[in-house]
């Protein structure tokens, strides 16, 4: 038996969330003393395959049937469910990522599997148990899953699991998978990516504001302050809504669930659907003029002050330091 990650590329790259998701993988083959494989769907150069290597991943499946050059989710999900029953494996990994959030639960029905979503620690394997810690009520929670099932699938929240290094030589293998042509009934024609700006679901900072900027021309010092941090920003639904700011920054229930190191909230009251989508970051920061935001209430360091004194004065003093 073993265990398989699914590596997800963007163009041709490995973002960290891959690493991640490979070194998590590995603690757990390590654990269960099996090996680990992984899986590559699209055209990957073999030294960025090679890197897979590096944090512990021994065998590398590679897929690059052109009808799978663009993301698929059931037939990604049916040669993912292929990989797996090739290599006898027991234990799948996935990033937790906006594609991972659909592929998994369909990975875990074409295998008849126990699904745990929104890990964020390695499982517990004692007494027999196999149980993982993972998120709960749109992160306002943890739960502790037992599953029982014969084959796991875990997918793994960004962010919740270090890059670690655990140095193999990698063999790739060529993989050709039966695609059944159902799977290909709805296909993705084309992908518009923006490449100016830190993606929100990998970023380990983001800047985020709400109506506390009072209108779209006073974001000038949000992206400033983000630029100096090398942070992604982003911003409250009713920002997004009033289209001060576009609807691929909007953060919470609603729209994208993040899971940063840092989270700065600038002038957001701290609502429960927003908090749903930040809760998972390691560390929230809260600048609020209104010190009962309830915000406050969950953040680790509070600034009650207006937006407009306090940001000017943590840009000046980032220059300082950076200078």
């Amino acid at each position: 038996m073993s265990v398989l990650v699914y590596v997800e590329q963007v163009e041709g790259k490995f973002k960290k969330s891959v690493f991640e998701a490979v070194s998590y993988a590995k603690a757990i083959a390590d654990k269960t003393g099996t090996n680990l494989s992984a899986i590559s769907i699209g055209s990957v150069a073999e030294s960025e395959l090679q890197e897979l290597g590096k944090y512990g991943a021994s065998k590398i499946l590679t897929v690059t049937s052109d009808e799978l050059k663009n993301f698929v989710n059931q037939a990604y999900a049916s040669v993912i469910a292929e990989a797996v029953q090739k290599e006898g494996a027991d234990i799948v990994v996935l990033s937790n990522s906006f594609s991972g959030k659909g592929l998994a639960p369909r990975i875990a029905v074409k295998l008849k599997a126990g699904l745990a979503d929104g890990a964020v620690e390695l499982p517990s394997v004692e007494g027999g148990k196999f149980q993982v810690k993972k998120t709960a009520f749109s992160g306002k929670a943890f739960a502790v899953t037992e599953l029982t099932s014969a084959i796991k699938v875990i997918a793994l929240n960004p962010n919740a699991f270090g890059v670690k290094e655990s140095p193999v030589t990698a063999a790739i293998e060529s993989f050709s998978p039966t695609v059944a042509a159902t799977d290909l009934a709805a296909v993705i024609k084309e992908i518009v990516r923006a490449t100016n700006k830190v993606s929100l679901p990998d970023a380990e900072l983001v800047v985020s504001a709400g109506r506390g900027l009072k209108g779209p021309e006073n974001w000038g010092m949000i992206e400033e302050l983000a630029n100096l941090l090398g942070a992604a920003t982003a911003c409250s639904k009713p920002v997004s809504d009033a289209d001060w700011r576009p609807h691929s920054e909007h953060v919470g229930q609603t729209g994208i669930t993040i899971s940063p190191n840092l989270y700065i909230a600038i002038g957001i009251s701290g609502a429960i659907q927003h908090l749903a989508g930040v809760s998972s970051s390691k560390v929230i920061v809260v600048i609020n003029k209104d010190p009962e935001a309830p915000f406050f209430k969950v953040a680790d360091y509070g600034i009650v002050g207006d937006a407009f004194e306090v940001v000017p004065k943590l840009i000046a003093a980032l220059k300082a330091h950076q200078a």
